[in-house]
């Protein structure tokens, strides 16, 4: 994929579909590198900022793409994108912009949060979408690229078996798959964590959380 670093390049690999809508495009590039590879027919960038929506314009330009300044989900219409992302936003933003309209919201999403996946997470579960692929990518920072598709009611078979506030936090695809690097990261946190004279209630669960599921894997 073209212009693109690994964060991105494993956000366009998930993506194939006729028409497909980026929200915070940001410089448009991976609508691009979509659009260049054949695997969306028609973009849609949508950019809240007048720079960036400036900046997608001049990348995606002589490209079957539209560049519109709007908030979201204000910029789609209701059944006019098969697949939807938002990448490189904290997850309780991310949720904020899928929630403010939901019947704009397409079938397939892949979502990027810089913070907070577990919003995601959540969110998914309580609007009828399946976790499909969940994929961890080592970078400058740490990102976590998360694929769903609309599945109605039933339960996710993604959480079966899996202890549910370790699966919200850190993944249930990735503590199923439990590669090193993610055990890696998993007993830094905890390190961390433990080491703190002080922590909040959040930071206290996410340790309580971490202990079992390290000892639980030691097992």
């Amino acid at each position: 994929m073209p212009k693109l670093d690994d964060r991105l390049k494993a956000v366009a690999v998930q993506i194939r579909s006729t028409v497909h809508a980026d929200i915070g495009s940001d410089h448009g590039h991976l609508l691009k590198a979509l659009l260049t590879a054949g695997r969306i027919q028609r973009g849609i960038a949508i950019e809240v900022n007048q720079r960036p929506f400036d900046n997608s314009r001049s990348t995606l330009t002589g490209l079957n793409a539209d560049v519109r300044l709007a908030d979201g989900l204000a910029g789609l219409n209701p059944d006019e994108a098969d697949s939807l992302s938002i990448c490189g936003m904290g997850g309780e933003l991310i949720t904020r912009i899928l929630q403010s309209h939901p019947d704009r919201v397409p079938a397939d999403l892949v979502l990027q949060s810089n913070r907070r996946p577990e919003a995601v997470r959540d969110w998914a579960l309580r609007s009828g979408f399946h976790l499909v692929d969940e994929q961890l990518v080592i970078g400058r920072l740490r990102y976590v690229i998360l694929r769903f598709q609309r599945n109605g009611n039933c339960p996710d078979p993604a959480y079966k078996s899996v202890d549910r506030d370790a699966a919200l936090l850190f993944g249930p695809l990735l503590v199923r798959r439990w590669e090193p690097e993610f055990e890696r990261i998993l007993v830094d946190e905890y390190e961390y964590l433990r080491r703190l004279n002080r922590r909040t209630e959040s930071s206290q669960h996410r340790l309580d959380v971490l202990s079992k599921l390290l000892r639980r894997k030691g097992d």
